[in-house]
Protein backbone atom coordinates (compact mmCIF):
# COMPACT_ATOMS: atom_id res chain seq x y z
CA UNK A 1 0.00 0.00 0.00
CA UNK A 2 2.85 2.47 0.88
CA UNK A 3 4.38 1.59 -2.60
CA UNK A 4 1.57 2.15 -4.49
CA UNK A 5 1.07 5.73 -2.66
CA UNK A 6 4.77 6.66 -3.34
CA UNK A 7 4.59 5.70 -6.48
CA UNK A 8 0.89 7.88 -6.80
CA UNK A 9 3.33 11.25 -5.29
CA UNK A 10 5.79 10.56 -7.62
CA UNK A 11 3.81 10.55 -10.72
CA UNK A 12 1.63 13.42 -9.64
CA UNK A 13 5.12 15.24 -9.45
CA UNK A 14 6.39 14.20 -12.70
CA UNK A 15 2.73 15.57 -14.25
CA UNK A 16 2.74 19.11 -12.20
CA UNK A 17 6.87 19.51 -13.39
CA UNK A 18 6.29 18.65 -16.63
CA UNK A 19 3.39 20.55 -16.85
CA UNK A 20 5.65 24.11 -15.79
CA UNK A 21 7.87 23.52 -18.32
CA UNK A 22 7.69 25.81 -21.57
CA UNK A 23 8.52 24.39 -24.74
CA UNK A 24 11.40 24.60 -26.62
CA UNK A 25 11.30 27.31 -28.91
CA UNK A 26 14.51 28.29 -30.89
CA UNK A 27 15.17 31.92 -31.46
CA UNK A 28 16.19 33.00 -35.10
CA UNK A 29 18.83 35.59 -34.51
CA UNK A 30 19.18 36.54 -38.23
CA UNK A 31 15.96 38.44 -38.18
CA UNK A 32 17.24 40.52 -35.52
CA UNK A 33 20.02 41.77 -37.25
CA UNK A 34 18.68 43.72 -40.38
CA UNK A 35 20.75 46.54 -40.39
CA UNK A 36 22.57 48.85 -43.42
CA UNK A 37 25.21 47.25 -43.05
CA UNK A 38 24.51 43.42 -42.64
CA UNK A 39 22.70 44.57 -46.22
CA UNK A 40 25.97 45.52 -47.80
CA UNK A 41 27.90 42.80 -46.69
CA UNK A 42 26.07 40.35 -47.76
CA UNK A 43 24.14 41.50 -51.14
CA UNK A 44 25.94 41.52 -54.06
CA UNK A 45 23.90 41.56 -57.54
CA UNK A 46 24.28 38.85 -59.87
CA UNK A 47 26.13 36.27 -57.15
CA UNK A 48 24.20 36.65 -54.03
CA UNK A 49 21.77 32.80 -54.03
CA UNK A 50 18.06 32.77 -52.45
CA UNK A 51 19.69 30.14 -49.92
CA UNK A 52 22.37 32.78 -49.06
CA UNK A 53 19.53 35.56 -48.34
CA UNK A 54 17.63 33.24 -46.41
CA UNK A 55 21.22 32.28 -44.44
CA UNK A 56 21.73 35.90 -43.55
CA UNK A 57 18.10 36.98 -42.70
CA UNK A 58 15.74 34.54 -42.49
CA UNK A 59 12.24 34.29 -43.83
CA UNK A 60 10.94 36.95 -45.38
CA UNK A 61 7.69 39.30 -44.16
CA UNK A 62 6.33 39.17 -47.54
CA UNK A 63 6.95 37.43 -50.92
CA UNK A 64 5.44 38.50 -54.38
CA UNK A 65 6.03 38.47 -58.27
CA UNK A 66 6.89 41.90 -59.95
CA UNK A 67 5.03 43.05 -63.08
CA UNK A 68 8.32 41.10 -65.01
CA UNK A 69 7.67 37.65 -62.83
CA UNK A 70 10.59 38.13 -61.05
CA UNK A 71 9.92 37.08 -57.45
CA UNK A 72 10.92 39.74 -54.74
CA UNK A 73 11.44 39.43 -50.88
CA UNK A 74 10.39 41.70 -48.37
CA UNK A 75 11.87 42.30 -45.23
CA UNK A 76 10.53 44.88 -42.32
CA UNK A 77 11.85 45.19 -38.95
CA UNK A 78 11.44 47.60 -36.20
CA UNK A 79 13.50 48.42 -33.03
CA UNK A 80 13.16 50.08 -30.03
CA UNK A 81 16.13 52.35 -29.38
CA UNK A 82 16.44 53.84 -25.84
CA UNK A 83 20.00 56.41 -25.70
CA UNK A 84 20.70 58.38 -22.53
CA UNK A 85 20.17 62.11 -22.86
CA UNK A 86 22.81 62.98 -20.13
CA UNK A 87 25.97 64.17 -20.70
CA UNK A 88 27.41 63.25 -17.44
CA UNK A 89 29.60 59.84 -16.51
CA UNK A 90 26.80 59.04 -14.08
CA UNK A 91 24.29 55.70 -13.80
CA UNK A 92 20.85 57.14 -13.77
CA UNK A 93 18.19 54.91 -12.03
CA UNK A 94 14.38 54.69 -13.21
CA UNK A 95 12.08 55.04 -10.87
CA UNK A 96 8.53 53.83 -11.33
CA UNK A 97 6.58 56.56 -12.42
CA UNK A 98 8.55 58.77 -13.38
CA UNK A 99 8.74 60.28 -17.43
CA UNK A 100 11.33 59.39 -20.05
CA UNK A 101 12.24 63.06 -19.93
CA UNK A 102 13.03 63.23 -16.19
CA UNK A 103 15.05 60.10 -16.17
CA UNK A 104 17.31 61.31 -18.73
CA UNK A 105 16.87 58.75 -21.61
CA UNK A 106 14.84 58.83 -24.94
CA UNK A 107 13.58 56.54 -26.59
CA UNK A 108 12.83 56.07 -30.87
CA UNK A 109 11.75 53.93 -33.16
CA UNK A 110 14.21 52.23 -35.87
CA UNK A 111 12.38 50.82 -39.02
CA UNK A 112 14.04 49.10 -41.81
CA UNK A 113 12.76 47.79 -44.90
CA UNK A 114 14.56 45.44 -47.28
CA UNK A 115 13.52 44.85 -50.89
CA UNK A 116 14.72 41.80 -52.76
CA UNK A 117 14.32 40.95 -56.35
CA UNK A 118 15.16 37.54 -57.28
CA UNK A 119 16.58 36.68 -61.39
CA UNK A 120 14.78 33.58 -62.65
CA UNK A 121 18.08 31.40 -61.55
CA UNK A 122 17.19 32.75 -57.52
CA UNK A 123 20.35 34.94 -57.86
CA UNK A 124 19.71 38.84 -56.52
CA UNK A 125 19.19 40.60 -59.54
CA UNK A 126 18.53 43.97 -57.59
CA UNK A 127 17.75 44.96 -53.76
CA UNK A 128 16.60 48.13 -52.02
CA UNK A 129 16.59 49.02 -48.27
CA UNK A 130 15.71 51.94 -46.34
CA UNK A 131 16.01 52.67 -42.30
CA UNK A 132 13.85 55.26 -40.91
CA UNK A 133 13.92 57.01 -37.59
CA UNK A 134 11.05 58.40 -35.69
Amino acid sequence: MKVLKVIAVLLLSIVVLAGCATPYQPVDNRNSVLTQGNVQMNLRVGQTTKADVLENFGSPNITTRDGAGREVWTYQRQAQVAQSSSQSGYWTILLAGSSSRSSGFESSSRMTTLIIKFDSDDIVHDFRSRTSNF
